[in-house]
């Protein structure tokens, strides 16, 4: 069987291939310690779990309306309305397999062949994957020069009549970067002059520390609200990434397309995780806050513990939970014999030597980098950077 053109030019997702390997590995016996997921370590809540064992039990296991129960679309636009002072009615609301899905289902309804979306890098592996496959053109601004946060006089620069789309990724994954209120003003504002969407994934959006402070671009700035899609989901600030449940928020004309969309390929997010969903979003806020307390001491950790390594650069996160350094002095030097020509070969290297998984900078659009995930337990943190600076006290 012959594959389409689009197949053929569709890479895998780096994050997921770097997990499959170190899965095998582990399979195989060997000692594997994995920086490679980006996915929180913790249970669910429990009241996400009894109101999913309630579902079941109560016979909600049948199809839902494809945009999501109303319980959930309510749930979420009250959370959005708490939290950030925003009015959204739930029919404004699409609940989806996840945000992976509705990001991909929202560029369906704004994208035509050519049609460009300027994405600030590094960023998450598969926006331009989604893009491509409708034949959409990605527009990098390069932000490695600028503290991660995209500069303003770039993005301008980089707008052109086929200009559809930004997308935007605060607290970003990665670099763990989170956008200020200026810069988030500014492209705002440079939406609303040029007339282009604004596609704001906020998926990280509980996970911030120390001083930095998450902002909403539609709080920001109200007058961006119809040219704005939200997307958010359970996944990381709730640790449910196995139930499969993201939502996103927009004009409610839009939100129709992307619910029809979206009705032609999944029907409806799983009943019984919704019903999960719910509770989490009303009852789990002590859960969040746990959490986030975790990680925060987890982020102060590994960047301590990088700090101290030779031959990289960390750029220190304040959001998400993802560690992001620099490794272009280790490239063209040698470990073992082995030549470390690019990222690439600087974590498989790590992976099967040291057994230590991470993830190269080139998935996100930057090579010479590379991302690890502190998702992870504080021993398994000590044990992998100190084989992590061994691995780097080695090359030569």
């Amino acid at each position: 069987m012959k594959l389409s053109q689009r197949a053929e030019r569709m890479e895998a997702s780096a994050t997921l291939v770097m997990m499959a390997k170190a899965k095998a590995l582990k399979k195989e016996g060997k000692p594997i310690i994995s920086f490679s997921a980006g996915e929180p370590d913790f249970d669910s809540p429990l009241c996400a779990q009894e109101a999913a064992f309630e579902a079941i039990k109560t016979g909600q296991t049948h199809y839902t309306p494809s945009a999501g129960i109303p319980e959930l679309r309510e749930a979420v636009a009250e959370y959005y309305s708490e939290r950030f002072g925003l009015k959204y009615d739930p029919a404004e609301v699409v609940i989806g397999c996840g945000a992976k899905p509705l990001i991909y289902v929202a560029l369906g309804c704004i994208i035509d062949p050519v049609d460009e979306v300027i994405i600030p890098v590094p960023a998450w592996v598969s926006y331009v994957e989604q893009l491509k496959l409708f034949d959409g053109k990605e527009v990098f601004i390069d932000t490695s020069k600028t503290g991660y946060v995209p500069d303003i006089k770039q993005i301008e620069a980089a707008i052109t009549p086929k200009t559809k789309a930004i997308m935007l990724n605060t607290p970003n994954n990665p670099t763990g970067a989170v956008y200020s209120e200026e810069t988030l003003k500014s492209i705002a504002g440079l939406a609303l002059k040029h007339k282009f969407a604004i596609l704001y994934d906020e998926i990280y959006e509980r996970m911030v520390y120390g001083n930095a402070k998450h902002y909403n671009i539609v709080q920001i700035c109200p007058e961006v609200k119809n040219q704005t899609i939200i997307f958010n989901g359970v996944s990381k600030a709730y640790a449910m990434t196995g139930w499969r449940i993201g939502y996103a928020l927009g004009d409610k004309k839009f939100m129709s397309s992307v619910n029809d969309f979206q009705g032609h390929i999944t029907t409806n997010a799983t009943s019984i995780s919704q019903w999960a969903s719910v509770s989490a979003i009303k009852k789990a806020e002590p859960d969040i806050k746990k959490m986030t307390q975790a990680f925060n001491k987890r982020r102060e950790l590994i960047v301590n513990l990088l700090s101290d390594m030779p031959l990289i650069k960390l750029s220190t996160p304040e959001g998400a939970f993802y560690a992001w350094f620099d490794i272009s002095e280790v490239i063209g030097k040698k470990w073992n014999g082995h030549e470390i020509t690019d990222d690439t070969k600087f974590c498989t290297l790590l992976l099967e030597h040291k057994h230590l998984a991470s993830v190269m900078g080139s998935a996100f659009m930057t090579p010479g980098y590379v991302r690890l995930s502190y998702a992870s337990s504080d021993d398994d943190i000590q044990e992998g950077m100190k084989r992590l600076k061994e691995f780097l006290t080695e090359i030569a």
